[in-house]
């Protein structure tokens, strides 16, 4: 047997008797065969550089710990970075629970038994539909990004319109998945933001706004940090043109600030990973989708939706809402592919959202609130910086620009690490317009000596010492 014959103890069908078996029953004679349809000048025609596989699982896992020693977690540093994704506190009760093997492996599909997911599910949406005054909330979608992508699709059906607009001041990660969601069908406009205060530039809109336009899309809290304070307005104008707004929130926000539903959103959107979930490289995200209970914006939903009903014996049952409006009714006519979807952390928010209460999240929105607004603050009186430099009010996140001090933002992110501190995301080649700029992110985590710690660092780097 030859090298490319190797029966692999991990892989199925790589016996070669099962592979001519398989290929026999689909009428071909060979493997290659079922790439035809790829042109020529895309197929790969060297070999691959795949080094060879370790024979036993002590040398593998020996080999992954070397990888992983590689990198060094923000828990073994002061992180200040933010942008979607910040360190914010996890009570142990959401690792405990979302542990447990009923919910551990709660993947897309269905479970041979439901041991308490859908229920728990049902809980998770009630209580985040409460905090954003909102009916009805989705299933977790894989991250906030997607589920703006698909609410502005939801909002193309609506409306039979095939433009929707966006802010300039977007998370540019966020920003790139909605067009790449709405490519090619639906055209993808951006408005500009007033570079002294963040907000959206409400000329602009006014002059991209026609009957064309099928949804308004805004952060609030922005990409920037800045607190949207033109927002009824900003959904005035999409409805006086027959459009709908969609407003994207970070749910930690929600406990000092006014949901979306209060200005008038008609779709509201967010990121799940403040609400009890560890940052992960690459994991740990889980997006929502919500609207008022109207059936021409409710049998738009592109996600699972799970309900509460009797059963035949007096029961309760929890399960889904709607099942034909999905994929796994109809796939060639559903309103888009339902397909993985991070119903575990769904749960864990679930949980986080339980264990505060609705006192709790006012505490910890005011307690970010007040320890953001003293590390811009004290950061703005360094000579050379301009903290916060933008002049909208914020919430967590804010621009710090170092114009003044003569360093960029580079060199002010490797002098930080040196002293054991992640500083800002570096917002000079996203936003060249705003200058040398970080993007700093302060949590509840975040103490009064980590911040004095973040700011004498900064003045030591800025003071050449």
């Amino acid at each position: 047997m030859n090298k490319d014959q190797i029966v692999h103890p991990y892989i199925p069908n790589t016996v070669p008797q099962v592979q001519e078996e398989m290929l026999a029953a689909i009428g071909a004679k060979s493997i290659d065969e079922l790439y035809e349809l790829i042109p020529d000048d895309l197929l790969f025609k060297g070999k691959l550089e795949i080094p060879d596989g370790y024979q036993d699982e002590y040398s593998l896992r020996r080999h992954m710990n070397e990888l992983l020693a590689k990198n060094v977690p923000t828990s073994e540093r002061l992180s200040f970075l933010g942008g979607g994704c910040s360190p914010h506190y996890v009570p142990a009760i959401c690792d405990v629970i979302n542990s447990r093997s009923e919910f551990l492996t709660a993947y897309a599909g269905e479970p041979y038994e439901d041991h308490g997911r859908f229920q728990a599910l049902f809980e998770y949406a009630s209580m985040l539909g409460e905090l954003i005054d909102m009916d009805v909330v989705s299933v977790p979608t894989y991250d906030g990004s997607q589920a703006a992508a698909s609410a502005l699709r939801m909002a193309c059906r609506i409306t039979k319109r095939s433009t929707v607009i966006i802010p300039r001041s977007l998370n540019p990660d966020r920003a790139s998945i909605i067009r790449n969601y709405c490519y090619p069908q639906i055209d993808v406009v951006m408005v500009d933001y007033d570079k002294r205060s963040g907000l959206v530039d409400m000329e602009d809109l006014k002059s991209k706004m026609s009957e064309r336009v099928a949804g308004v899309y805004l952060d609030n809290p922005s990409f920037l940090g800045v607190i949207e304070t033109s927002a009824q307005e900003i959904v005035d104008l999409a409805h006086e043109q027959g459009a709908l707004c969609v407003v994207g929130v970070d749910p930690i926000s929600l406990g000092v600030l006014a949901p979306p539903s209060q200005y008038g959103a008609d779709l509201v959107c967010g990121e799940l990973q403040s609400l009890g979930i560890h940052m992960y490289y690459g994991g740990g995200r889980g997006g929502f989708i919500a609207s008022a209970d109207e059936q021409r914006i409710v049998s738009e939903f592109p996600t699972r939706l799970f309900g509460i009903v009797p059963t035949v014996d007096h029961a309760w049952g929890f399960g889904d809402v709607a099942w034909e409006r999905t994929s796994f009714a109809s796939r060639e006519d559903s309103k888009e592919y339902v397909g993985t979807m991070a119903a575990l952390w769904g749960i864990t928010a679930g949980v986080y959202l339980a264990l505060l209460g609705p006192q709790g999240m006012e505490d910890v929105g005011c307690t970010i609130m007040e320890r953001s607004a003293y590390a811009a603050t004290e950061l703005g009186k360094i000579e050379g910086l301009s903290s916060p430099a933008l002049a909208a009010p914020f919430f967590q996140e804010f621009v710090v620009n170092l114009d003044g001090s003569g360093k960029t933002a580079r060199q002010m992110n490797d002098a930080l690490l040196e002293m054991g501190i992640y500083g800002g995301i570096d917002l000079s080649r996203d936003f060249p317009e705003l200058g040398e700029s970080l993007l700093l992110s302060v949590t509840e985590v975040h103490t009064k000596e980590d911040i004095d710690r973040l700011v004498g660092s900064v003045r030591q780097v800025v003071e050449g010492r």
